[in-house]
């Protein structure tokens, strides 16, 4: 079974956001807020968990009848969703949340520029990682075509010479993305590398 993943938004295109809490008025201002982004609301996490295809952010709340935000989570995680989840609630961030699985942690109350600004910053480190990931794959197809092929054979051949540009381009996008992300996005990029 191939896992499911968000397609990542054109620069044209919105990126969708699903807001999931309990309180309506709470999705209703995150959808206000989030003006520049396609907002999709749930009011229970069976509703969130009915709704994540074609999603690109998460913002769940913790503390939900029925099903916990925390069992939410995990639940997309098992699917093999690996779109970044924020958690947005008005619980107090304990050593309990070591182990869940979530990109970003805003205690309520937040405001508008806040939930915004950790929007953007997850999304531009998903990006980045989906970059570096494609980067490196590039990396290990050319060193495993010098390990078993002489550089002369190489130098004629037009699909690994393709395989250079495509290094080459990798690279200067991931600097310019690199150099787009704050100072603490980079320190997060390296702690996680």
């Amino acid at each position: 079974m191939s896992e499911p993943m968000a397609a990542e938004p054109t620069d044209d295109e919105a990126a969708v956001v699903l807001a999931v809490d309990d309180e309506p008025n709470v999705t209703e201002a995150f959808a206000l807020w989030l003006d520049d982004y396609t907002v999709r609301t749930a009011g229970s996490g069976a509703e969130a968990l009915d709704r994540l295809d074609g999603v690109d952010v998460v913002l769940l709340d913790r503390r939900m009848p029925e099903l916990s935000g925390h069992e939410v989570l995990e639940t997309i995680r098992d699917r093999g969703y690996e779109m970044p989840v924020v958690m947005v609630t008005g619980v107090t961030p304990e050593t309990d949340i070591a182990d869940m699985p979530f990109d970003d942690y805003l205690e309520k109350p937040v405001t508008g520029d806040e939930l915004t600004a950790t929007v953007e910053s997850v999304l531009r480190r998903r990006a980045y990682d989906r970059h570096v990931g494609e980067l490196f794959s590039t990396l290990r197809k050319i060193e495993v075509l010098r390990a078993n092929h002489s550089e002369t054979a190489l130098e004629t051949n037009a699909e690994f010479q393709d395989l250079l540009e495509t290094r080459d381009r990798l690279r200067r996008e991931a600097d310019e993305q690199l150099t787009a992300l704050s100072d603490e996005e980079r320190d997060a990029l390296i702690r996680d590398f």
